[in-house]
């Protein structure tokens, strides 16, 4: 179509690289996959944040793998910027010089 999009992504990984690597080289597939990515495209960030990690959670027992990963995307469609996040990754967002909230991050002492 004729909108513009771009994709940005960051992971953090805990306990080795595996998740980290596994999430940068197929989170932006399954979004871009995603049946609601036109439509709907919060959506089908969150439902390719979820398929992500189920398929890494496969991959991970079938190998024995012991790794995460935070991550943090975001997803700019025309002029809408949609942003997903897991675990305490963070997103900063500067408009005129000035920090704006985008998000409330994990912590342990939130419930």
């Amino acid at each position: 179509d004729d909108i513009d999009r771009a994709y940005f992504a960051v992971f953090d990984g805990h306990g080795g690289v595996d998740a980290a690597n596994y999430s940068a080289t197929h989170l932006h597939v399954n979004v871009g996959l995603h049946e609601e990515i036109v439509k709907n495209p919060a959506e089908a960030l969150k439902c390719s944040f979820q398929k992500t990690d189920e398929m890494f959670l496969f991959k991970a027992k079938r190998e024995k793998l012991r790794s995460g990963t935070t991550g943090v995307s975001a997803l700019i469609v025309g002029n809408k910027l949609h942003i997903a996040w897991l675990g305490d990754s963070q997103v900063m967002l500067v408009q005129h010089g000035k920090a704006v909230t985008l998000m409330e991050p994990h912590k342990p002492e939130r419930e």
